[in-house]
């Protein structure tokens, strides 16, 4: 991508040091890692909220899984599965 555009502002020491970290850690310059930031952000202000919905469940079902139905009980024991589904995962 050819750049010709500057845009500049303040920040707060502690955000330019977490930029400057991050950056390190991704093996990238300060700059390259701001502008993929705003390019996600935008790319998810287009997007509407139905997609970014779909994109945050997706993320979840990777994260944590599914848990399948069967019982009618299941609404009431959320919080008890998911966390032994982690330890599950953590464990294996």
């Amino acid at each position: 991508m050819n750049k010709s555009e500057v845009y500049s502002w303040r920040v707060s020491p502690e955000v330019k040091n977490g930029l400057e970290a991050a950056a390190r850690a991704h093996k990238t310059s300060v700059a390259q890692l701001l502008d993929q930031i705003v390019s996600q952000w935008l790319d998810r202000e287009e997007a509407g909220d139905d997609e970014i919905q779909d994109q945050l469940r997706q993320a979840a079902i990777q994260t944590f899984g599914t848990i399948r139905g069967g019982d009618p009980l299941r609404s009431q024991q959320v919080k008890q599965r998911v966390r032994a589904r982690l330890q599950q995962r953590r464990a294996g």
